[in-house]
């Protein structure tokens, strides 16, 4: 797929775009370099807000992307400036060759030998990203869902958002607004 120049909005909250159940093909390599946008180092502008909460904070960070796999995978690396202190987290990407399917996976460095989230999982439909999983917070089961998006080769976005019923309606906590170095 390639990348839609107007970097558009990350799509209706409300929208359900559910992870397909069965394979695509045998060797699906069509989203193979969907993620080949990320590869290079970025500025990164975060808001981020507690689920159920109003307020937002704001602070910078960078990352730094590098393919692995031959452009099956990638990693990135990320510094988090939060206001309470620095911190440095990796998100692991990987595609399905199978199912067509990339997998995310979030390493927070504050924990690095903690719980891994389970990943979430999905692929772009014309320019946007949505990648779906099941966890839960507080032993409540949520569903979470990243959303991409990306414009000129400069600008890139990322959000997450929480539902607890089941994807009826999404809470976004995080946001991120990537520009190139």
């Amino acid at each position: 797929m390639k990348p839609n120049h107007d970097l558009p909005v990350a799509g209706n909250p409300d929208d359900i775009h559910q992870v397909p159940a069965t394979p695509a093909s045998e060797e699906d390599l069509s989203g193979l370099a969907d993620f080949d946008f990320m590869v290079g180092s970025w500025q990164v502008r975060h808001r981020r807000t507690d689920p159920g909460k109003d307020a937002w904070a704001e602070f910078n960070g960078t990352s730094c992307t590098r393919a692995l796999m031959g452009g099956a995978g990638n990693v990135e690396d990320n510094v988090i400036e939060l206001p309470s202190g620095t911190y440095r987290a990796t998100a692991v990407r990987a595609y399905d060759r199978t199912t067509g399917l990339w997998a995310i996976w979030w390493v927070d460095g504050r924990n690095p030998h903690g719980r891994l989230d389970p990943p979430v999982k999905g692929c772009f439909d014309d320019g946007i990203g949505r990648f779906y999983c099941d966890d839960s917070i507080d032993g409540n089961p949520i569903r979470v869902r990243f959303t991409w998006t990306y414009g000129a080769p400069d600008r890139a976005h990322w959000e997450q958002a929480y539902s607890s019923d089941a994807g009826e309606t999404w809470q976004t906590n995080w946001l991120m607004d990537f520009r190139r170095d």
